[in-house]
């Protein structure tokens, strides 16, 4: 436990940092629309208008009030150490993948009106880790698809079309979307410390331990097996058959 403490802390450490990055940038952009007064919203995604492209880099980092940030900024952090603490392999290709997909997406699809905020990318990440446990069908992958489905199976309802004009609830179908495609193109990327351990009885080949019969006796014919005697101790062979 001693040894592999420092490399599960350094990993854990790891994981913070994308995430936090990516948190700061978000309430920096905040802080800087209330200081400031200016409003950033013209910024987000805008369907099938080519403005509005700039949009699938800039959505997730804009929010339009205090309430919107603080309720993303949670379930953004926990879901974004998650994928990266316990799947750094495929970790940052998943999370761009998730954010510029679902903000294309979005931009195709969407009402026409601005997007913004990061609950199409928080969607995302939930689909992703869930979809994960499906179709990897590892026993840590399973768990943390049920954990995520305990912590966060409100979040599906938010993909149903509604009245809320101040909820991009597109955002969140699209994110939802993009993460199932996420987690199934990458489903092959198996982690090392996802391989289940060889059972007990498989050896390997070049195994020591004595066999009472040599292995290929069931593959020799009799005569094989009799010439095989022969070469080896003639006078058994000589004694055997007079």
């Amino acid at each position: 436990m001693s040894e592999t403490s420092p490399i599960e802390r350094n990993r854990f450490i790891n994981s913070l940092r994308f995430p936090l990055i990516m948190l700061a940038i978000m309430w920096g952009i905040h802080l800087i629309q209330f200081l400031t007064g200016l409003d950033f919203g013209s910024l987000g995604i805008y369907p099938r208008k080519p403005f509005g492209l700039r949009g699938i880099l800039f959505c997730p980092l804009i929010h339009g009030d205090w309430q919107h940030i603080i309720s993303n900024s949670p379930p953004f952090f926990v879901l974004t150490v998650m994928v990266f603490y316990f799947y750094p392999k495929v970790a940052l290709r998943s999370f761009i993948m998730i954010y510029l997909l679902t903000g294309l997406a979005v931009w195709l699809f969407g009402r026409n009106v601005f997007h913004i905020g990061a609950s199409g990318v928080i969607y995302g990440l939930v689909a992703f880790v869930f979809w994960t446990g499906i179709f990897r069908r590892s026993l840590r992958s399973i768990v943390l698809a049920l954990v995520v489905l305990f912590l966060y199976s409100g979040l599906f309802m938010g993909i149903m079309p509604n009245q809320q004009q101040n909820i991009s609830w597109e955002s969140h179908l699209m994110g939802a979307l993009v993460g199932i495609f996420t987690a199934y193109w990458y489903k092959e990327n198996i982690e090392r410390d996802e391989d289940p351990p060889p059972p007990s009885w498989v050896e390997e080949e070049s195994s020591d331990r004595p066999y009472f019969l040599d292995r290929d006796t069931f593959d020799k014919t009799r005569k094989e097996r009799e010439e095989e005697q022969k070469r080896n101790d003639p006078d058994s062979w000589f004694s055997s058959h007079t």
